[in-house]
C-alpha cells in the first residue's frame, strides 16, 4: 500500500478553488448578529464541501487510470520511461492538473509580477528553478545576468521592468543568447516533452528506491525470511491499488 500510496501521490497536484466573501453589514443588536451569523457559516461550509468534492472527483479520476494502465518500474529502460510520462500525462489531462512547466510558469507569474527590477526577476527565476530541481545544463542563467549587466552598463542604472526601451534592448541580447544555444519558440513543445521524461525518469527512480525499501522491510518479517525478493520491474503496481 505504501508503493501506491506513492504513486498516488504524483497526481496530486490539485488547484484550489479561489473565493470571495462579501461581508454582512452589521447590526448592532446582538440577537440578529448571531442570526446572521448562520448564513455566512452555511456558506463556508458549501464552498469547503465544493472544493472537496472537486479534489476527490480529481483523485478518484487519477487513480481509476493507475488501475488500467500497466507501469514498469524501470528508470534505465526509456520505453518503460516513456510509458510513465505517458499515464502522467493522461492523468492530467482527464483530471485538469498542471503540467510540470504549467505549475514552473504559475509559480512564476506568481511570484514574480510585483519584482520591479531585471535583477531580482532573474534571481526569482533561478530560485524556482533550483527549488523545481531544476538544472541549467547550458548556462544560460549566466548568459542572461552577463547580458543584464551589460545593458545596466550601457543606460548606466539599474534595469527596471517598467522601462519598456531599455527592456527591449536586454530582450535584444536573450534572442542573441537564444540563438546560440539553438532555443527556438517553435521548439518549446519539444523542450516540454524533454523536460516532462526528464520527471518521468526521477520520479521512477523513487519509486525503485522505494520497491526495495518496502521489502526489505517486508523480508525482515519471520514468514518472508526464506522467501526471495522479486525483481521491482516484475511489479505491477495495479495489483496494489
Amino acid at each position: 500500500m505504501a508503493l501506491s500510496t506513492r504513486i498516488l501521490s504524483k497526481s496530486r497536484q490539485l488547484c484550489g478553488s479561489q473565493s470571495i466573501l462579501q461581508k454582512e453589514n452589521t447590526i448592532p443588536v446582538r440577537f440578529y448578529a448571531k442570526e446572521a451569523a448562520a448564513p455566512l457559516a452555511n456558506k463556508g461550509d458549501e464552498i469547503l464541501k465544493n472544493i472537496f468534492l472537486e479534489v476527490k472527483a480529481k483523485y478518484e479520476t487519477a487513480l481509476g487510470i493507475f488501475r488500467k494502465e500497466k507501469i514498469t518500474i524501470d528508470p534505465d529502460d526509456p520505453a518503460a520511461v516513456s510509458q510513465y510520462a505517458k499515464v502522467m500525462k493522461t492523468v492530467r489531462q482527464k483530471a485538469d492538473l498542471f503540467s510540470e512547466s504549467q505549475r514552473i510558469q504559475y509559480t512564476i507569474q506568481i511570484r514574480a509580477q510585483d519584482v520591479p527590477d531585471a535583477r531580482t526577476y532573474l534571481l526569482t527565476l533561478k530560485d524556482i528553478r533550483i527549488k523545481r530541481g531544476l538544472t541549467d545544463d547550458l548556462g544560460a542563467e549566466a548568459m542572461m545576468m552577463n547580458a543584464l549587466d551589460k545593458v545596466e552598463k550601457e543606460i548606466k542604472k539599474p534595469l527596471m521592468r517598467n522601462d519598456k526601451q531599455s527592456m527591449a534592448l536586454l530582450t535584444a541580447e536573450f534572442d542573441k543568447i537564444n540563438k546560440k544555444l539553438g532555443i527556438r519558440k517553435e521548439d518549446l513543445p519539444k523542450y516540454e516533452e524533454q523536460l516532462e521524461l526528464k520527471i518521468a525518469n526521477a520520479q521512477l527512480e523513487e519509486l525503485k528506491k522505494d520497491a526495495f525499501e518496502a521489502m526489505e522491510t517486508q523480508k525482515k518479517r519471520e514468514e518472508f525470511k526464506d522467501e526471495a525478493m522479486p525483481d521491482v520491474k516484475s511489479l505491477d503496481i495495479r495489483n496494489f491499488l
